[in-house]
């Protein structure tokens, strides 16, 4: 039974106790769902899995919930024996059991309007009933009742969230170090920005290329700090927190890096790698199509060999900092007889930095803005492309029909750091909601005061962490050289959750004002929104989830 201060007995024991049931469950899951998608031959039907797409999809965020709570339990472990795990973090601890072990037998939330319940993969209650043992009982009825709440909420009033738990001094000195700038150079300014719908200012992106952002991750060789991704998850999340455009700043120069270092011929990163690094070099991704989105493989952009060029045909959509960008990642199909992915390539198209008067100024291409609710510090933009042409050697690796292979390369790092520009946000917004909540006055107190209101701070601050750690715990894997895709996906696809639940939350919390342009917090909501479609849709990530799981990678 719970103590006095509301924290469970031997929590640690109880909790990996809890853990290997969960764990069973997600087994059990995975069986049920894998036979229903199986073909006669033994393997995975597409059709199958198109069929039952709401397991499928539902199993990813059960895989996903499960692999949450792992990661909370070992974020537990490090601080235990490093002294540190305070009440806070036990009381978070144990609420990140206490729900999402209800959510694992009880349902899911997929979407607002989407919940996966255990009969949706074919468990009867008799054997769900099975999957449960007296810790899971414990934690789901006594771990986070509303007098856990409370102490939460009155632990977090004054600004400490709980020890992140990074481990390390020098990623603490990071995370400090970004904050400071954050509060001083963003926060102040950002919602001006946005309401103004004004680029982020040129001083902002050269103050940031001071501090290394551009070059967080690139060898030093090439002028980089080659600080890993657990530095730049780190760096994100702080800049986010002030505003996503200056957190999602680094993105673009993230995949350019990435696509060059890992795909570049030795000629390509000695040019590129170090003007990325300084910052001297502003790219963007140009890789969607209208009427294509995520599905690359019916990508029709053209870039035809004539001499010593590439010569660029069709049209490119949503291309975020298009404008401002002085090089492009240009994905585009140099193989016209190949329908598929094989037939795609990659160039490096190096353009000039267009100005507010002239924003694309290049020959044979135009741009025209998509105005937007949010995400507004770098613009979107439609591009077309009639006769622009790329040096031949701007094809990336030198080699035809590399493209979609050298940008799956990426895929993991781009997903990683926006699960890191989630949790940036959902902090943003839940700090927003706790500041409104504590100096709103209504019925002669403040709002923190009322259950409903402090309550949901309560569960923005557990949930924020658990994001917190699925991101830092693909991070790590990524920085060890192991496969991580399906680990990053999890990230992205619960950080961006959270995000979303946060904002919204965070306006509820401050009523009708939170409805009104003027209180940044209506800013947040419109940012937040957007993190569960870039970088792939929720759907897509769970899809990539669940097929990877399923076919035992």
């Amino acid at each position: 039974m719970p103590t006095e201060n509301h924290i469970l007995r031997e929590l640690l024991p109880t909790c990996e106790k809890a853990l290997r049931t969960a764990r069973d469950v997600e087994v059990s899951v995975r069986e049920h769902v894998a036979a229903m998608v199986t073909g006669e031959n033994g393997k995975l039907d597409p059709a199958l899995i198109e069929r039952e797409q709401m397991a499928c999809h539902g199993y990813a965020w059960l895989a996903t919930t499960v692999e949450a709570l792992e990661q909370m339990y070992h974020w537990a472990e490090r601080l235990e024996a490093d002294g540190a795990f305070g009440d806070l973090e036990q009381l978070i601890l144990q609420a990140a059991f206490s729900e999402y072990l209800h959510q694992l037998y009880g349902g899911i939330p997929m979407s607002q309007g989407e919940v996966v319940r255990p009969a949706t993969f074919g468990i009867e209650a008799s054997e769900r009933f099975r999957l449960q043992c007296p810790q899971t009982h414990l934690l789901r009825d006594h771990g986070f009742t509303a007098a856990a709440a409370q102490r939460i909420a009155e632990l977090i009033a004054h600004g400490n969230y709980g020890n992140p738990g990074l481990g390390d001094e020098t990623l603490d000195m990071v995370r400090d170090q970004f904050r400071r700038f954050a509060e001083e150079q963003v926060v102040p300014h950002a919602h001006d920005w946005h309401l103004k719908d004004e680029l982020i200012p040129m001083s902002i992106v050269e103050q940031m290329a001071e501090l290394g952002v551009f070059g967080l991750t690139i060898p030093e060789e090439f002028g980089g700090l080659d600080m890993g991704k657990m530095a730049m998850c780190v760096v994100t999340e702080e800049l986010a927190r002030g505003y996503i455009g200056v957190g999602s700043l680094g993105t673009r120069s993230e995949i350019a890096a990435e696509l060059i270092r890992l795909g570049g011929t030795e000629a390509q990163k000695e040019k590129y790698l170090p003007m990325l690094a300084s910052g001297e070099l502003l790219p963007t991704a140009v890789f969607t199509e209208p009427n294509t989105g995520s599905d690359l493989a019916s990508l029709r952009t053209r870039a035809v060999k004539d001499g010593d060029d590439y010569v660029v045909t069709g049209n490119k959509t949503w291309i975020t900092h298009a404008a401002r960008s002085d090089m492009m990642t240009l994905l585009v199909r140099t193989n016209p007889d190949e329908k598929g992915y094989r037939g795609l390539s990659m160039l490096l198209a190096e353009k000039p930095r267009g100005s507010e008067e002239a924003p694309f100024p290049a020959e044979g291409m135009e741009g025209t803005e998509i105005e937007v609710l949010g995400y507004r510090g770098m613009k979107e933009y439609e591009l077309a492309f009639d006769g622009f042409k790329v040096p031949a050697d701007g094809l990336l690796g030198g080699e035809e029909g590399q493209g979609f292979k050298q940008l799956m390369e990426t895929f993991e790092s781009a997903r990683i750091q926006t699960a890191a520009r989630a949790v940036g946000v959902a902090q943003c917004a839940m700090e927003m909601g706790m500041r409104y909540a504590e100096e709103r006055i209504q019925f002669g107190k403040p709002l923190y005061a009322f259950p409903r209101v402090h309550g949901k701070l309560a569960w923005m601050a557990v949930e924020t962490m658990i994001a917190r750690q699925l991101s830092y715990f693909s991070a790590r894997a990524k920085d060890s050289d192991e496969r991580c895709d399906i680990e990053a996906g999890m990230a992205k696809l619960l950080a961006a959750r959270v995000a979303w639940a946060n904002a919204d939350n965070a306006v509820q919390i401050h009523g009708g004002n939170g409805y009104a342009m003027e209180y940044p917090i209506s800013r947040v909501l419109c940012d937040a929104r957007i993190l569960n479609v870039f970088e792939g849709a929720a759907e897509i990530q769970a899809q990539v989830i669940a097929r990877g799981l399923l076919s035992g990678r």
